[in-house]
């Protein structure tokens, strides 16, 4: 049975897209993984899919949700991101809070960092979790 990851930051149009983004890329067929925002902007930030495309990967095809578009299924891990309070309760075994900036309004190196940090700890709970 795969194992089910939820990344939650306020928009969902960058770091829980990205964090998506690699735990499928890293996880593999063994994780289902998906993204949504406590306050949705609607759209995927075009930093972010130029971001990701720069790695070969199309974020184009996301879209940008709330949580209420999500399964309500439990998760193995719920992981927010700078959404504080905003987050409200999802089913987990764990609740994770990374306190990752938000790049919307950084500039093309500034936002490579965040969106490699990003992808370093995805692979740091994919490995301590044993998910893969």
């Amino acid at each position: 049975m795969k194992k089910r990851l939820l990344f939650v930051c306020i928009e969902n149009s960058n770091r829980s897209q990205m964090a998506q983004a690699f735990a499928k890329i890293h996880g593999g067929n063994e994780i289902e993984a998906y993204s949504a925002g406590s306050k949705p902007s609607g759209k995927i930030n075009p930093k972010a899919i130029a971001a990701m495309n720069e790695l070969g990967y199309d974020l184009s095809t996301h879209d940008s949700k709330s949580l209420d578009e999500v399964p309500k299924e439990p998760y193995e891990y719920v992981v927010t991101m700078g959404c504080g309070d905003a987050c409200p309760w999802m089913p987990a075994k764990h609740f994770i809070d990374w306190q990752i900036p938000d790049p919307r309004n950084m500039n093309p190196d500034e936002f490579r960092k965040v969106r490699d940090l990003i992808e370093s700890k995805v692979k740091e709970l994919l490995q301590a979790a044993e998910l893969v």
